[in-house]
């Protein structure tokens, strides 16, 4: 009994110090986010943890407002950077949502598709700037540079592996005996995944979005090749936030990044009862 309490203590112990150690960065950016100029600026004995001097200055400065602090001006603000980010990486979400379940219950329930999967995988084996010059090639042609409906498409078409394999999971896991109770009843093939399949996976449908849309909404490299300036998203922006007078504005980034942050966390809360049950769906099985 004293051996397995201690035990327990150990483990709690070793846990409470991980969770520590990674919030370590998180907390640093909300403090430097609130930190004049002077302060993330400083170095050695004269940088501390938290701000002596709290202050909204970077959040004005990323939003255009001018502030007596800030030497470098903006090119552009962050308002059309977020708007970016919330329609590329949403968009993106739905379409690789829509193509990856209709795929993945087609092929869970019937069996076809040929080479199907592998055909999915491997959108994710090339190196990715070896798909992206014939990609913005593409893009050019069709008019799509520099615009979020180009960046929706692409992201849904890259996440859809992601989408497709995830959810095919999840319906292999669900019994076939409810929809076939359905199908006896008169319902037709779609009115039953319409009415019955997807209610019931309300929770693997919320898990899987919120993944899909993190890849999205972190994305780098595909909103730099395809984007040049009215379309950029946040993390292209937030490369930009430099000045050769200050160097890297890291105030301005941590505030940004403080602010990116916020869907993400909204959508996780939103969902988290469907989120904790598609995350342990088919996990306990008789």
């Amino acid at each position: 009994m004293q051996r397995s309490l201690k035990f327990e203590v150990f483990r709690y112990a070793a846990i409470a110090a991980f969770l520590a150690l990674s919030l370590i960065p998180t907390l640093w950016m909300i403090s430097m986010a609130f930190k004049p100029i002077a302060e993330w600026q400083s170095t050695g004995a004269d940088l501390t943890w938290w701000p002596k001097n709290p202050t909204l200055d970077n959040f004005r400065f990323i939003f255009g407002e001018s502030s007596s602090d800030m030497i470098s001006a903006l090119e552009r603000t962050a308002g059309r950077p977020i708007l970016a980010s919330l329609l590329s990486a949403g968009f993106g979400t739905v379409i690789a949502m829509l193509a990856g379940t209709s795929a993945a219950y087609g092929l869970s329930r019937f069996g076809y598709g040929g080479n199907l999967p592998l055909a999915l995988v491997q959108l994710r084996l090339f190196p990715p700037m070896a798909v992206m010059i014939p990609v913005m090639i593409m893009w050019a042609f069709l008019g799509l540079i520099d615009s979020w409906i180009g960046l929706a498409l692409i992201y849904g078409i890259v996440t859809l592996p992601f989408a497709f394999w995830l959810m095919k999971t999840f319906f292999d896991d669900m019994p076939r005996e409810i929809e076939d109770a359905a199908l006896v009843e008169g319902c037709s093939r779609w009115r039953v995944f319409l009415r019955v399949t997807l209610p019931m996976m309300r929770p693997a449908l919320a898990s899987s979005a919120l993944f899909i849309f993190i890849l999205n909404w972190s994305d780098y490299l595909i909103a730099l090749l395809l984007t040049t300036r009215d379309w950029v998203t946040i993390p292209v922006y937030m490369a930009s936030l430099s000045s050769s007078m200050t160097g890297q504005l890291y105030g301005a980034k941590a505030a940004l990044g403080l602010i990116a942050a916020v869907p993400p966390v909204i959508m996780g809360i939103a969902i988290q009862k469907q989120l904790v049950r598609g995350l342990t769906f088919g996990a306990l099985k008789e």
